[in-house]
């Protein structure tokens, strides 16, 4: 007898502060990635299916993205702000 199936795993890359599509309020949005793996013997070999997601902390609302636009708001969360406060002064005397 041979057991196979499937099992998903969900990854939450980021915190992102964005406006949220169905309240409009800007509020957190969590960055998510669900994978769904082929099991045998209930050992997960391989990935079937991948898919990201932004779920509103506010309402709840989700919404799924291509790859390449989560990987964008990835990148994007993921460097330094530049904070103009913090910048170095040149001052001449």
């Amino acid at each position: 007898m041979i057991i196979f199936g499937t099992r998903g795993v969900v990854y939450q890359l980021a915190m992102l502060t964005l406006v949220c599509g169905g309240c409009g309020n800007p509020a957190a949005h969590s960055l998510r990635k669900y994978v769904t793996k082929f099991t045998l013997f209930f050992v997960p070999l391989f990935p079937i299916s991948t898919k990201y997601r932004t779920q509103c902390t506010f309402c709840g609302t989700e919404h799924q993205l291509p790859r390449e636009q989560a990987e964008a708001m990835l990148a994007q969360a993921a460097a330094p702000q530049a904070d103009p406060a913090q910048q170095p002064h040149n001052y001449q005397g």
